[in-house]
C-alpha cells in the first residue's frame, strides 16, 4: 500500500508538548494504529523505516518522541558514543510516570483519529520494546510487540531505577510478542529467564522467540545488523497485528 508523507502533531503532556510522527497509508477506509516506540537515539533512520513499513501494512503509525521534555522537538540522536550516552542519562532522568503519561497521551490520540478503526497495537524496540510493555498496561492495547526490550528484567526504568512494570504484569490484557537476541549483553539468559516465569505465573497470552543475535539485529544501520533475522521478525509481527488489529 502507497503511504502519505510523513507529518507530526505534538500532543500536550503535562511535562511539556510532545512531537509525534504520523506515518499514514494512502487509504479512505479505517485503518488500525500502532505505536512505534523508538531506541533511546529517538526519530532515526531506521525508526522512520520501520514505521514507513508498518504504513505500508496499512497501519496508522505515531511515533512519539520519548525525550520531549529535555530535547528540543525533532531532535535525534547519533548511533555514536556521545549519543548513546546522551540516550541513556536521559533514560533514567525522565520520570516514570512521564512515559506512562506520554503513553496515554498518544493512545488517546489514536483513538480520537478519523482514521482509526479503535484497533490499537503497539511495537518497541530497545528502550522502546520496555515503553511498548508498559504502553500494554493500557487495556486499549490488543496486540504488543516487544523486540530486546531492556531494563525490565532490572526494574530500572525511569529516575529512581525502580520501575514496577514485572510488579503489574497481570495487568496486561492483550497478546505480547517477545523478541531476544541470546548474545544481547543488556538482557543476559538471568534476566531473559526471570521475565519469562512472570508471564508463565501470571498466564499471560505471549509468544517467545530468541535468535543468535546480537543487540539491536532488528538496526538496518551498523555492524550488529542481521537482516536474515529481521525478515523473520518482521513477518512474526505482521502476522500478530494481522490477526488481532484487523
Amino acid at each position: 500500500m502507497l503511504i502519505r508523507p510523513p507529518e507530526y502533531v505534538d500532543l500536550n503532556t503535562s511535562f511539556g508538548p510532545m512531537r509525534t510522527h504520523l506515518f499514514r497509508p494512502s487509504s479512505d477506509r479505517l485503518v488500525p494504529a500502532v505505536v512505534l516506540y523508538s531506541e533511546i537515539y529517538q526519530m532515526t533512520g531506521p525508526i522512520a523505516r520501520t514505521a514507513a513499513l508498518l504504513a505500508g501494512w496499512g497501519y496508522l503509525v505515531a511515533v512519539p518522541e520519548v525525550y520531549h521534555e529535555f530535547e528540543p522537538a525533532g531532535t535525534s540522536l547519533n548511533y555514536d558514543t556521545e549519543g548513546t550516552q546522551r540516550g541513556n542519562n536521559l533514560k533514567t532522568t525522565k520520570q516514570l510516570a512521564s512515559y506512562d503519561e506520554d503513553a496515554a497521551a498518544v493512545i488517546d490520540f489514536l483513538c480520537q483519529d478519523a482514521q482509526c478503526n479503535g484497533r490499537l497495537g503497539t511495537l518497541g524496540i530497545c528502550l522502546g520494546g520496555h515503553l511498548a510493555y508498559r504502553a500494554a498496561l493500557d487495556p486499549r492495547i490488543v496486540a504488543t510487540a516487544c523486540l530486546y526490550a531492556t531494563d525490565i528484567h532490572q526494574h530500572s526504568l525511569g529516575a529512581g531505577l525502580n520501575d514496577d512494570s514485572l510488579a503489574r504484569i497481570s495487568e496486561i490484557q492483550g497478546e505480547l510478542l517477545f523478541v531476544w537476541g541470546r548474545q544481547d549483553p543488556h538482557i543476559p539468559l538471568e534476566g531473559r529467564q526471570m521475565i519469562y516465569q512472570a508471564l508463565v505465573s501470571a498466564n499471560r497470552n505471549f509468544a517467545w522467540h530468541e535468535f543468535n543475535g546480537q543487540h539491536a539485529f532488528m538496526r538496518d544501520e551498523g555492524h550488529r545488523y542481521d537482516p536474515a533475522i529481521a525478515k523473520i521478525v518482521y513477518a512474526m509481527i505482521e502476522e500478530l497485528f494481522s490477526r488481532l488489529l484487523r
